[in-house]
């Protein structure tokens, strides 16, 4: 079983999984989908030395942020499935448990808390949104739903990449 197409699988089909949530919440809560076009944005001002901005919407568009958007997105899911296989090993690999997926799914909330956020004119944890507590809880939920998508693309990947 190769360890680098599996961290792809998990990675990916766990990013999916939170992407299914945000289409489903958006149905069932109203609660909109997040916009990967403003972190794009945020990402692609990095190069110019802007980390931080007073708010991302503002800020001038910038050509091909919905893509840079999407694309760092999924990678952002790999690099997590990455972080839980490199900690967990091929045992988890070979027979996937619930407990560090959610465990690693969760514990990925910090990085919108503390840089995301921050960064695209939130504040920490969401602080200057409208209703910071529900900015807080969705977070928290939908890393949460990660967590179970790499459950879940874990056996997905068992099954697939198995010899």
């Amino acid at each position: 079983m190769n360890i680098l197409i599996v961290t792809l699988v998990v990675g990916m089909g766990a990013t999916a999984v939170m992407d299914v949530w945000a289409i489903a919440r958006t149905s069932l809560l109203g609660i909109a989908a997040p916009n990967y076009g403003l972190v794009g944005r945020w990402i692609a001002y990095m190069p110019r030395g802007q980390f931080k901005h007073n708010s991302i919407a503002a800020a001038a568009p910038v050509n091909g942020e919905h893509f840079i958007g999407w694309a760092s997105h999924y990678l952002i899911g790999i690099a997590f499935a990455a972080v839980l296989i490199g900690i967990r090993g091929r045992a988890w690999v070979e027979h996937p448990t619930l407990a560090p997926a959610l465990i690693v799914g969760i514990a990925t909330v910090a990085a919108p808390f503390l840089l995301m956020q921050p960064g695209m004119g939130a504040g920490i944890a969401g602080s200057r949104t409208p209703r910071p507590a529900a900015t807080r809880l969705q977070s928290l939920i939908t890393h949460a739903i990660f967590g179970l998508g790499l459950y879940v693309s874990g056996w997905a990947a068992h099954f697939v990449c198995s010899p």
